[in-house]
This record gives C-alpha cells, sequence and structure tokens, in this order.
C-alpha cells in the first residue's frame, strides 16, 4: 500500500504511538530508551539452486526485546519486506505479548520474496535454508526464538521449519517447540489456525460487553445486525468475517481485496466468496454481489464496524478523513498511520489497537508452546474424569426425580452437552476468550480510570509498556 510522502513510515508510526505514551508515565530517560529501541537485527542473504541457476535471497530476523524469553514473533514472506517494517512488527509484538501475559519478548522475521513465484518444492528448499541459517544463530530455538506464521506463510512452512530443526537438532526434546503455528500431526494446536481471527471476534465481544463504551462509538445495543466491512479475505479477515457473520449475526456487507471489491447491502456469503476466491484468486464475478475494481474506496462506505485484515498502512493521511466507520478494529498488524489515527480519534472514531485485536495467534501459539514442551495434549488427563463427575450428578438428579414421585426428566440436549468433557478445541478457545477479556479489562481501566488518557491505543500502550518496564526493574535496570 502506497502511503503519501508526508506520512510517517510504519516504523515512525510506531515511535510517534510509543511516544505519546511514556509522555504520560513516570520512567527514567535510560529506561525509556531501552524499551524503545530494537536489540538487534539479523540479516541473511543465502543462496538457494533454483531452476539450474544459483538464487540469493535476503531475509530477516529482528529482536525487539528480552525482558522475557523465549522472544517470539511471526516470520512474514512477501517482496516488501525490509528492515524498518521487521523492527517495527517486533516492537508490536513486546507490547502484544505484555498486554495479553503471554511470557515472551518480542521478535520478528521475513523473507524478502513473493511466494506466488515458487513452486511448492521450491519454497520448502528456500524455507529450509532459511531456517538453517537462523537456527544456527539460535534465532529458531524453543527457550530463545521461537517464530510462528505471518503474511504469506502458514502450517506447511512452520513444518518444513520444525522439521528442519529437528535435523539439526536430533538429541533435543523439546524440538518441536522451536516454532508454533504447525500442523496437528507436527505438533500443533487444535485452533490454532483460526486463532488471530477467533481473538478479533472475542474482543469485539468484550466491547459490545460494556454499553459506556459501544456509546463512546456512537453505537447501540449488540454485536446482532451490525454492519461490518472486512478488507483483507486472507487467513485472519476470512476467520474473523465468518465467525462475525455465523455466530454473531453480524451482517458483512463489503469485502476488499487485491482485485476489488464485492458488496451486498444484505450481507455476503463468506464461505461461499472465500471458496470463490480460492478458486478464481480475487473477488471479481462473485454471483449475487455488487463488485467494484476501486476496492479501497470501499474503506469510505457506511458501516459501523471497519475491519483492516491485511496489510499496514490502508488508512492513511490520504483517506482517514473519508472514513465513515465509527469503530473500526484493527485485525491487520498497523492499518493506521500515526497521522491517520490522529484524524480519526479527533473526529469521535473508537480504535480497538492491532496490539490487543490481533493478539489471538500469539496467544494460542503459547498454548501451542506450552503443550510442546509438556509433550501431552490440552485434556487428554483431566476429560473422562470430569465426564465421570458430571455423571455422577445426573445420576443423582435423575434418582431424586425417580424417588420423589416428580416425574421431570433433563433434556436429552442439556444431558449431551453437560457430559460430554471439554476437548482441546475448546480449552484453546476457552483460554482465549478468557485472555482477550482479561486484557481489554485491563485498557479499558486505564482508559476511563485516567483523564489524560482518551483512547484506546495509548492506555494499551500503558498498560503493556508498564509491564516491560517492571520486567525490567526486577532484573535490577
Amino acid at each position: 500500500m502506497n502511503v503519501p510522502r508526508s506520512e510517517p513510515t510504519f516504523r515512525q508510526s510506531v515511535d510517534l504511538m510509543f511516544n505519546r505514551a511514556v509522555a504520560l508515565m513516570d520512567l527514567s530517560p535510560g529506561l525509556e530508551e531501552k524499551i524503545r529501541v530494537c536489540n538487534s537485527t539479523y540479516t541473511v542473504r543465502f543462496g538457494v539452486r533454483l531452476r539450474g541457476q544459483i538464487c540469493t535471497l535476503t531475509g530477516y530476523r529482528s529482536v525487539h526485546s528480552e525482558h522475557m524469553e523465549p522472544v517470539k514473533g511471526g516470520i512474514r514472506y512477501a517482496p516488501t519486506v525490509n528492515q524498518d517494517e521487521v523492527e517495527a512488527l517486533a516492537a508490536l509484538m513486546t507490547y502484544k505479548c505484555a498486554l495479553v501475559e503471554t511470557p515472551f519478548g518480542g521478535s520478528k522475521g521475513g523473507l524478502c520474496i513473493d511466494p506466488r513465484d515458487y513452486e511448492v518444492h521450491e519454497l520448502e528448499l528456500i524455507t529450509r535454508r532459511f531456517t538453517y541459517e537462523l537456527a544456527k544463530r539460535d534465532l529458531i530455538h524453543p527457550a530463545q526464538n521461537v517464530p510462528a506464521p505471518d503474511m504469506g506463510t502458514g502450517e506447511r512452512e512452520m513444518a518444513w521449519m520444525a522439521d528442519q530443526y529437528a535435523r539439526m537438532n536430533t538429541t533435543d526434546i523439546n524440538a518441536r517447540a522451536c516454532v508454533t503455528g504447525k500442523p496437528l500431526n507436527s505438533g500443533g494446536i487444535a485452533g490454532r489456525v483460526e486463532a488471530t481471527g477467533r481473538g478479533v471476534q472475542y474482543a469485539l465481544r468484550e466491547f459490545f460487553r460494556h454499553p459506556e463504551d459501544v456509546a463512546v462509538a456512537k453505537l447501540s445495543g449488540r454485536l446482532d445486525g451490525k454492519r461490518v466491512i472486512v478488507q483483507g479475505l486472507g487467513n485472519v479477515g476470512y476467520h474473523a468475517a465468518k465467525f462475525l457473520s455465523e455466530e454473531d449475526g453480524c451482517r458483512i456487507t463489503a469485502v476488499i481485496e487485491r482485485d476489488g471489491a464485492v458488496f451486498s447491502e444484505a450481507g455476503l456469503d463468506i464461505e461461499a466468496l472465500h471458496d470463490w476466491i480460492l478458486r478464481h484468486g480475487g473477488v471479481a464475478g462473485f454471483p449475487g454481489a455488487g463488485f467494484t475494481a476501486e476496492g479501497a474506496a470501499l474503506l469510505e462506505e457506511d458501516c459501523d464496524i471497519l475491519v483492516p485484515a491485511a496489510l499496514e498502512g490502508v488508512i492513511n493521511l490520504s483517506n482517514a478523513h473519508r472514513i465513515k466507520a465509527p469503530l473500526i478494529i484493527e485485525a491487520a498488524n498497523g492499518p493506521i498511520t500515526a497521522g491517520a489515527d490522529d484524524i480519526l480519534r479527533d473526529r469521535g472514531c473508537v480504535i480497538i489497537p492491532d496490539m490487543y485485536a490481533n493478539a489471538g495467534g500469539v496467544t494460542v501459539s503459547y498454548f501451542e508452546w506450552v503443550k510442546n514442551l509438556s509433550h501431552i495434549r490440552f485434556g487428554r488427563m483431566q476429560r473422562r474424569q470430569e465426564e465421570s463427575r458430571h455423571q455422577l450428578i445426573i445420576d443423582e438428579l435423575e434418582r431424586l426425580s425417580a424417588d420423589s414421585g416428580v416425574g421431570w426428566t433433563l433434556s436429552p440436549d442439556f444431558k449431551t452437552k453437560y457430559l460430554r468433557g471439554a476437548d482441546e478445541l475448546e480449552l484453546v478457545r476457552s483460554g482465549l476468550d478468557d485472555t482477550m477479556r482479561i486484557a481489554y479489562q485491563s485498557m479499558r481501566e486505564t482508559w476511563h480510570g485516567r483523564e489524560d488518557v482518551t483512547d484506546l491505543r495509548t492506555a494499551a500502550y500503558l498498560v503493556s509498556i508498564g509491564k516491560v518496564a517492571s520486567s525490567y526493574r526486577a532484573k535490577g535496570l
């Protein structure tokens, strides 16, 4: 996404928002600088033989903060990857992990390629060589640096990375914990693929549990019936849109993609649209909906909730004053620039910030990491015991009914649901829901509890930076 030249870069936007928050904190200049700066960035240029010739590729792995270890953050494959972007994303990971109380520092990585240009076996060769370059410097390691999927990567790439690390460390019993976001059959966890989109859903649910917060956004009522525009129907946007429409009654009135946008005031069928994109490579021609090639223009259409779920900087100085959505939830990293953020806040728009809204991925990655270190899936020890205890209660209730002659019976649906112990997916969703609720409440307490804090983003930075500062102080800094 090209933004106006007067616009600060993504890295500068993160620093500006950081500075706005620390101006309201009582930190020593030295500690403030220690938290702000990126600890290290490794740049690697490696060769891979492809199609009969040697291709030299450039990759990065940035470590922003080691106030807790391991450090955590995704690896993206995109032609626009650069050092500034990776360092900005690593900083956001530090604050994100602190906000949602996952015991990680912040890191991020990237490889400057367009994965669509390569065959699957070529991507595997590239991924394994990149993994080798990082792992031999402990930039992939279960106890030091744990990557995850990001833009352009997924379960497949994480499986290749985990296997490559295991080949290099044959006696490491915790090798599977070197990356998260793996397939289930490679040590992954149920619910990881949907996690970031599910986290967006839980974040909105928690926001709408507080009528006074909803009123600040000039909205009312519940999520049910709210008109939603989603920009980007990749993994995050697809799952967020699917869950909001199917489980919360939202109407997805428009979806913006690379080739344009489709729209329908009655609401789009997200599952059908997703299938269409997979078959045709874009949204053009999707039946039963309007289409425009000027997809970005739909960011400015009337809706209740705007969900930017793709690239950074899509809302900037060139279009911020035309954005009509009263509530924006940042499902992507950095979709609103610092300048646009000022304009939107001045107009009364409520923004649920990225470091909170898309934290579902790192939260469930934490659960996967714990699962890999414990070498047992969640629910395996206690599920049947829970079912046995619940069966005792059901049996006793039915005995009391028979002995008293009342004649009432428990509905079969209730019995089925109550008797079934929680499996791994249910436990993961429960843990994610709890995490998103507690994190929102910590932001909300600062937002409403301080007169000098007027927005959720500043509140999120204050909470997260405060936690990082406490960790450094505990280390003696």
